[in-house]
């Protein structure tokens, strides 16, 4: 008789946690395409990077120019709304991630520091998403506003010290996003046992690859806002496209903003087999 209870028990709570999987199903459907879209963003500011490398195309690499260059192909703004509705699944995925924590991140320091940057991240992607809606509106976009703000910032008390912890922790996340590419630590995300071995190992090489340029590129962009905080000059500031401008600069600058951009566009790669393939627990 217990050895039923205890049967009985053992199907309940499998058929429990089953039912907890799967709750709202939707939404990890459209957070999947979310990834899927950031993917796509980012496939296409590794190409036109390579272009500008390569001396052809325009010399915009950020994602307005992006965006503008979509917006001027056929179905190009259709193409822009579902880029920004897919991108707004990717900011619901990370709220999730942030106050229900289901990968279980905890509460002590480091658990709060990765939710912390969960909610920076839909932060940035939820303005790229609207950048795309008002690209797609024929609205222009908000790409000439960072030193706009940094100025407003930089003439308020402890503006200076903002803008510092802030370009600390960017290079933080940079530093964080090459070791997490180079020891392949983001592995651990996939559904690996779902996959065939040409796929895991594909995924290995692509995700090490595009998770160590998107790193350097963090790198850069926190230098440059760390150094507009100690100097106090809004000028300094930049952004992606504004990063891979200053590596475009440097000696042998054309090959290194080539290999970059190839980083780029497999990370974006990433991105698209990271929304097919990814762990989803749904709380």
């Amino acid at each position: 008789m217990d050895v039923i209870d205890d049967s009985t028990k053992i199907k309940a709570k499998r058929k429990a946690e089953q039912a907890s999987n799967d709750v709202k199903p939707w939404i990890r459907g459209f957070a999947r395409f979310g990834y899927m879209s950031m993917g796509m963003v980012y496939i296409l500011i590794g190409i036109l990077a390579m272009m500008a490398a390569a001396g052809v195309g325009g010399k915009t690499t950020d994602t307005s120019g992006a965006f503008a260059s979509v917006a001027e192909k056929p179905f190009g703004e259709v193409l822009l709304w579902a880029v920004a509705v897919g991108l707004i699944g990717y900011v619901m995925w990370q709220a999730i991630q942030v106050f229900l924590d289901p990968e279980n991140k905890g509460t002590d320091f480091k658990g709060l520091f990765t939710r912390f940057s969960y909610l920076i991240a839909a932060t940035i992607y939820t303005v790229i998403a609207l950048k795309a809606a008002k690209i797609a509106l024929h609205a222009g976009s908000t790409g000439g506003s960072k030193q706009t703000w940094t100025a407003k910032l930089l003439a308020q008390p402890f503006g200076q010290w903002i803008i510092g912890i802030v370009g600390i922790i960017i290079i933080g996340f940079g530093c964080y996003q090459i070791y997490n590419g180079y020891k392949e630590r983001f592995m651990i995300q996939f559904k690996t046992n779902e996959m065939s071995s040409h796929e895991r190992r594909l995924n290995c090489k692509i995700g090490k690859l595009g998770l160590i340029a998107r790193g350097i590129t963090f790198l850069i962009i926190g230098y440059f806002i760390l150094r507009t905080a100690i100097s106090a000059d809004s000028n300094k500031i930049v952004g992606l496209d504004g990063a891979l401008g200053k590596i475009a600069a440097q000696p042998f600058g054309q090959i290194l903003l080539g290999a970059v951009a190839i980083g780029l566009f497999l990370y974006g790669v990433f991105q698209v087999m990271q929304g097919k393939n990814r762990h989803m627990k749904l709380p």
